[in-house]
């Protein structure tokens, strides 16, 4: 019986590729939630006054969203950590791409933090923005997840 020259060397490969595909399924699913979050905080800005059904449909929809994301997040994170930690990817001085990627992670946890923010501010009638406003914090978590694609794809520095 032949042994696989990939797997003769990296016993644990097999392993850590389910823990990077489940960490891929997680953030594309954790960025879903970001990609249409701000998109019923558009919608809620644009209720006219009076359509209080509307208005409280399309906060619970954002609300339950929200929900959804949080617990989304926290399988992306682990498993993420465990790719860097458990499985050394990015570790060393010479892992700038890492470093940077890692910066990227945080801002995304800043916008989803500012999307759990903002509802609450919706939901209390507290919130002033534009759907304008909001068309454009939209484009934010775009721009993160191009980032942290080109980062980990093609690993720049």
């Amino acid at each position: 019986m032949a042994i696989h020259p990939v797997t003769a060397q990296r016993p644990t490969l097999p392993r850590m590729l389910w823990v990077k595909a489940f960490h891929i399924v997680f953030v594309a699913s954790w960025f879903a939630g970001l990609f249409y979050l701000p998109r019923i905080f558009v919608n809620l800005a644009m209720v006219p006054p009076g359509s209080v059904a509307e208005r409280e449909r399309l906060l619970l929809m954002a609300a339950k969203l929200m929900r959804f994301t949080h617990v989304l997040a926290v399988p992306a994170l682990v498993l993420g950590l465990w790719l860097w930690l458990g499985y050394g990817i990015g570790l060393g001085a010479d892992q700038g791409w890492m470093h940077a990627k890692l910066l990227v992670v945080v801002l995304v946890g800043g916008y989803h933090h500012a999307c759990s923010r903002l509802l609450k501010k919706l939901r209390d009638g507290t919130d002033r923005h534009s759907h304008v406003w909001f068309r454009w914090f939209n484009e934010a978590p775009v721009l993160l997840l191009v980032a942290a694609v080109v980062l980990v794809v093609v690993k720049p520095f």
